[in-house]
């Protein structure tokens, strides 16, 4: 099985889909918008912590792990669907639903697919990082 590439790997992805469709076979030869709009959110997605560092948020969330995330592509999916439908049913800016989809993840030890059919607890630190990344990728709809 292999590990869900980082979040790094995708905003690299991103520069480079948008520089490819910035290109044409058109005379245009000044560079398009998309790239300065990408450069934006770069700093936003390449957030990491220290390695070996657990952030947590003042409510006692942990939002951000300096591990490398693991999971397989199946899990990542899964994971990611699984904060997506549950940020629908809550409605609003899903970016503001992160913090309380970990929030209710980490404050019980049931298992389901947003945490690899484990509870919170048992996963190892690069399994949390990765739960993470699906939840952020969820509130971005980057999981369909």
């Amino acid at each position: 099985m292999r590990p869900h590439p980082s979040r790094a790997a995708a905003v690299v992805a991103t520069v480079v889909l948008t520089a490819l469709a910035g290109c044409s076979s058109g005379t245009d030869s000044e560079p398009t918008a998309p790239a300065t709009t990408t450069t934006t959110t770069a700093p936003e997605t390449t957030h990491t912590p220290a390695p070996g560092a657990v952030e947590v948020s003042p409510g006692g969330v942990t939002t951000a792990i300096g591990s490398p995330a693991e999971s397989t592509e199946e899990e990542y999916f899964q994971a990611c669907r699984a904060a997506k439908v549950w940020m629908d049913q809550r409605g609003g800016d899903p970016k503001t639903l992160i913090e309380p989809y970990l929030g209710e993840l980490q404050s019980t030890d049931a298992a389901g697919p947003g945490t690899f059919g484990m509870p919170w607890s048992q996963l190892s630190q690069a399994r949390q990082a990765a739960v993470i990344v699906a939840v952020q990728a969820a509130a971005g709809a980057l999981c369909e």
